[in-house]
């Protein structure tokens, strides 16, 4: 094993060589520069800040290929409360091509739910509605059975979040029918039988964000994506029609971290998880958090107010059927699939409130919990986003900042293990690397303590309708802004 001098997450990466018989070179790693093969967008939204629907959010998406290579890639939009699908298509980006997006409310046969417009040139099977007035809808059909219902409304269709997937670099006569010519590509024979051949495995390069604006409010929140780096070694061309590829199909199943908050000062980890039961593991590793931070403003004189968004992308992959199995802590029911949090509020001046049972009010079954996979927390009922997958935080402090920890607690479960420990998970063959001395030591396995979660913050300010620059004219002066989660995280 080659060791290293030089205080890098980068030296790190390149000093590792092997893990076993696995390349610790391709271990699935969160790329802080915000390139990757897979790219998860924390949350999309077209509900309405008001109960009369006249204040809707639209989701404006863009993904970049950065590269000189051709791609293929999934594009999966998912609900918010189980992770299940409302829409994917395969899209098609020439090198360097941008590919955009709209995600808008709209009504399917008297039901309102989400829909998806583009009026961008890039390839993509099906093809998607260049049209505002008539969009692609999103469908039920993926949770219309689930616990949570909503059948035959489109509701749970109008929040969630966004996952892209590189299924692999184009080539051949494939290459050819996606590249722009005088702004337009042909995108002619993109059946699976022609296109899947000339499908190698990608090169990462992507990157993304989303723009949550609502014009009525006057407010505009933006998120990068969470960018995935070194997911898979091999194409994973598939089908327009099929589910895959999924966040389950890395390839191979390592990860690698940067740990910064260690006992011993900051390393690099390296976990084997191909012995471990759940293929995403090495996913839901490079995502684990003990404890998210951020802040919140609540003042009166701008009537701020903030919401946080809480999504944990690898959450529908610890279910068999309705029966969580590990990971998690609770069954997806009606209400949720909750896990319990501790909650510490600190205001600006150093005064502090810990709780277990802050959020109100408590579903039926559970309190002091997130429930849903994309979760929005909102402070004092703020309700910035609308949003109906949310808990409220309860705080005396006008302004400060909030502390959420994911603790390990056992479970019992009636599937199988019957008792464990949720908010941890368990890997094989790891190597940590220490950055200050280069020292490499070797452990049987690690724990990775919290949950999988992605998210970010934040904030509007509401000045109403404020005198202009000239006399008689009025502007509209209202104003957002959003910040990403802070994190530690314990590998044992």
């Amino acid at each position: 094993m080659n060791t290293f001098k030089r205080k890098s997450l980068y030296a790190a990466l390149a000093g590792l060589s092997a893990l076993g018989a696995t390349g610790a070179a391709q271990a699935v790693n969160v790329n802080p520069d915000g390139l990757g093969q897979v790219l998860i967008y924390p949350y999309f939204t077209t509900r309405s800040t008001t109960a009369s629907e006249g204040s809707p959010f639209n989701s404006l998406l863009s993904v970049v290929n950065s590269t000189n290579s051709g791609k293929a890639v999934k594009v999966r939009f998912l609900e918010g409360k189980n992770s299940r699908e409302v829409l994917d298509f395969n899209l098609f980006l020439s090198p360097r091509d941008v590919w955009t997006a709209a995600v808008i409310p709209m009504t399917t046969g008297g039901a309102v739910g989400g829909g998806i417009f583009t009026t961008d040139k890039s390839c993509t099977v099906p093809t998607v509605s260049s049209s505002a007035t008539a969009p692609t809808p999103f469908v039920n059909f993926a949770y219309s059975s689930d616990a949570a219902g909503d059948t035959p409304t489109l509701d749970r269709t109008r929040e969630g979040y966004v996952e892209i997937i590189e299924m692999g670099n184009v080539t051949g006569a494939t290459l050819t029918s996606i590249t722009h010519v005088s702004g337009t590509p042909p995108c002619t024979n993109l059946t699976t039988a022609v296109v899947t051949p000339n499908v190698v495995a990608g090169n990462g390069g992507l990157f993304g964000g989303i723009t949550l604006v609502n014009v009525v409010a006057g407010t505009d929140y933006t998120e990068d994506a969470v960018a995935l780096a070194n997911f898979s070694q091999t194409s994973l061309y598939a089908d327009p029609g099929s589910i895959l590829p999924n966040l389950a199909q890395v390839n191979p199943r390592t990860s690698i971290t940067f740990n910064s908050t260690s006992s011993v000062g900051s390393e690099v980890v390296t976990t084997d998880w191909s012995a471990t039961t759940n293929n995403v593991d090495a996913v839901s590793a490079v995502l684990m958090h003990d404890n998210i931070y951020n802040e919140y403003v609540l003042d009166a004189a701008t009537k701020s107010g903030t919401d946080w968004v809480v999504t944990m992308p690898t959450k529908t992959f610890y279910y068999s059927g309705n029966a969580v199995i590990r990971l998690f802590q609770r069954n997806f029911t009606a209400t949720g699939a909750c896990d319990d949090v501790t909650i510490s509020q600190y205001n600006r001046e150093e005064a502090t409130v810990q709780s277990q049972t802050t959020f109100s009010p408590p579903p039926p079954t559970q309190t002091d919990s997130l429930c849903w996979e994309a979760n929005v927390i909102t402070f004092n009922n703020s309700n910035v986003l609308g949003s109906l997958n949310k808990a409220n935080i309860t705080t005396a402090f006008q302004n400060g900042w909030l502390s959420m920890t994911f603790a390990p607690v056992a479970t019992v479960t009636t599937s199988a293990p019957s008792v464990y420990t949720a908010h941890q998970l368990i890997g094989g063959t790891t190597l940590r690397t220490n950055t200050a001395t280069g020292v490499t030591t070797t452990q049987a396995a690690a724990t990775y303590v919290g949950l999988p979660v992605v998210g970010f913050a934040l904030q509007s300010f509401t000045n109403g309708t404020l005198a202009g620059a000239t006399a008689g004219t009025s502007v509209l002066s209202n104003y957002g802004g959003n910040f990403v989660h802070k994190t530690t995280r314990t590998i044992q």
